[in-house]
């Protein structure tokens, strides 16, 4: 597995969602096909979909907010009725690997950033940007929002 630090915008067009973290596995992907259902409505778009998390701060905070969207390669004159532009600049620790391993990738990640000495943004989305592969597979890219 391969962690690197970057600093990266993201040009987001989605749609909002929120409830409890431990939902989110179901919660997700059901706003993301609702809104693929949407998708000719944006323009520019990448075809490239994204998710934006509010990160768990403690172990209290049970529940957050999240978008899901697709990745736009310009800011747009006109956002879709119920939908929002995001704009991102930020660094981040990032990996890559196949979304079976989604909680592994997270659990390696946050592993790296220890062994770094990076502190994680919680103020900050964290991200992730999904890219399908042969056979209907699909990879996902982790960003972890850091402090520079």
């Amino acid at each position: 597995m391969d962690c690197k630090k970057v600093k990266k915008i993201f040009r987001v067009v989605g749609v909002k969602g929120a409830g409890a973290f431990v939902n989110y596995g179901t919660e997700v992907p059901k706003l993301a096909q609702h809104f693929l259902t949407r998708l000719d409505e944006v323009e520019n778009h990448s075809g490239i979909e994204i998710a934006l998390f509010e990160p768990k701060r403690e172990a209290n905070h049970l529940e957050g907010h999240f978008y899901v969207g697709v990745i736009v390669n310009e800011n747009l004159k006109e956002v879709p009725v119920g939908m929002d532009y995001i704009e991102i600049t930020q660094s981040y620790i990032t990996t890559r690997g196949e979304i079976i391993n989604i909680d592994n990738l997270h659990t390696r990640l946050l592993k790296w950033a220890d062994e770094q000495g990076y502190n994680r943004d919680l103020e900050s989305h964290i991200v992730e940007v999904y890219h399908p592969i042969e056979n209907g597979e699909e990879e996902v890219e982790i960003y972890l929002p850091i402090h520079h």
